[in-house]
């Protein structure tokens, strides 16, 4: 009897997120060719947790044309940045029951662009990837190539935005699942990213495992997912490489889109 009850228990939450697709949650993220009016931003996207790619946004940021690794390098190559440095690309992951966060080296930008143009080697792979604000404390002198908000964005939201940050890595960079309690604004100015969207129906699938206080992150309350290696995929970008969830049932898949130069990928926090 309670292995019956069991068994239709796993039945149910194997056709949950099937339908939880079919009503709300689309396979793919949808384009949109051009910025959205705040309107149609806020009730089409904001409200419904919908993520969404937007094509022709940035065409008027002197940026998309500007930002080279030269450019950078003659800019501002000499200015010292937050450089995360992981053995193998990983910042912020779970190892087995600890959650550990990324050796952080103060370097000229420069040190990190003569790896990424093959001019040096450093040990393990770095990413620029301080959040806070980094584009406006740490690299003011790229702001005049960029817009200082997003109009549309800002008019929806009735705010300017909290954080402007500035990311460059190596193609092992990887950030780990998470979950952002804010709305994403993410816009590749120069290569690609590759991203892991789960829809919150996908939650139950997830496991996590308790933060232990007296850790590397004993300050951060709160949950951390925990990893089983298993066969699959990779999944990079805001998500497991090598990883599935330990769970019996697993989800359908999530959205991977690539995100390109010159693309804004909106997110939610919900």
């Amino acid at each position: 009897m309670a292995e019956a009850a069991l068994d239709a228990v796993r039945r149910e939450l194997r056709e949950f997120p099937v339908a939880a697709r079919e009503l709300s949650v689309p396979l793919a993220v949808p384009y949109l060719d051009k910025p959205p009016t705040p309107l149609h931003f806020y009730r089409d996207w904001v409200c419904p947790n919908r993520p969404c790619i937007i094509r022709n946004a940035l065409q008027h940021w002197p940026a998309l044309h500007k930002w080279s690794l030269p450019y950078l390098r003659a800019t501002v190559g000499s200015t010292e940045v937050s450089v995360a440095v992981t053995p193998d690309g990983y910042a912020d992951a779970v190892r087995g029951d600890r959650f550990v966060m990324p050796a952080e080296r103060r370097l000229p930008l420069s040190c990190v662009l003569d790896v990424l143009e093959g001019q040096a080697q450093h040990p393990g792979v770095l990413y620029v990837q301080k959040q806070c604000s980094n584009l406006p404390s740490e690299l003011p002198q790229l702001l005049p190539d960029l817009e200082p908000h997003v109009p549309w964005a800002s008019e929806a939201l009735g705010k300017m935005p909290d954080a402007v940050n500035f990311w460059l890595g190596e193609a092992a960079a990887v950030t780990s699942l998470h979950k952002d309690h804010y709305e994403n604004l993410y816009c590749v100015v120069s290569g690609e990213k590759r991203f892991l969207l789960h829809p919150p129906s996908d939650r139950p699938f997830i496991p996590y495992g308790a933060l232990d206080p007296t850790g590397p992150l004993g300050s951060r309350p709160g949950p951390v997912p925990r990893l089983q290696s298993g066969p699959g995929a990779s999944l990079h970008s805001a998500g497991w490489r090598d990883a599935l969830p330990a769970s019996p049932v697993v989800p359908p898949r999530p959205a991977i889109p690539w995100l390109h130069c010159g693309e804004f990928l909106v997110r939610h926090g919900v």
